[in-house]
């Protein structure tokens, strides 16, 4: 108790290993799980504060594309893109990072940075991607179908860019 009320955010783990020495010095015989379950009786157990910023609303009214990767299997470079957002916590906010990555690779095709979930944002990651394209022939992309990714400037810009079965 002493040791949780001047450390009252320490992790279990943490814990465990700063009481092991007295456990064994003590004769206790207690191991990690136990001393989970055992502050978790007594209400002693730190519960982590989930952060979670949405990125994606895909419950829109622009017109969702089908999935087509269900049973693709990757081959080659360039032949299948996923595009995603997601967040970075900065000391005054949030920045959003948009990529563009191609999945037989994981090489990073294109990317944003920006303080907003724009689709013209996402669409700057995408004509980075583009400009960065290596090799001719069929490429699918993928998304979340997020808003950004069904705005007619993407769609147009990409259809105008690879093939329309996409």
């Amino acid at each position: 108790m002493r040791i949780r009320r001047e450390m009252p955010r320490l992790g279990t783990r943490k814990l465990y290993y700063l009481l092991k020495e007295i456990f064994l010095r003590d004769g206790i015989s207690i191991g990690r799980d136990r001393l989970f379950d055992l502050l978790r009786e007594e209400e002693l157990l730190i519960v982590k504060k989930k952060k979670y910023t949405k990125t994606t609303d895909s419950k829109h009214w622009m017109r969702r594309y089908p999935n087509l990767i269900k049973q693709v299997e990757l081959r080659r470079p360039e032949q299948l893109w996923v595009a995603d957002i997601t967040y970075l916590a900065v000391s005054n906010g949030y920045r959003y990072l948009h990529l563009v990555t191609d999945a037989y690779s994981k090489q990073i095709m294109g990317y944003n940075v920006s303080e907003t979930l724009a689709a013209t944002e996402t669409l700057k990651a995408l004509q980075m991607a583009l400009s960065n394209r290596c090799y001719q022939g069929s490429l699918t992309h993928h998304s979340d179908r997020g808003l950004q990714y069904c705005s007619a400037a993407y769609v147009k810009h990409l259809n105008k860019r690879i093939s329309p079965s996409v």
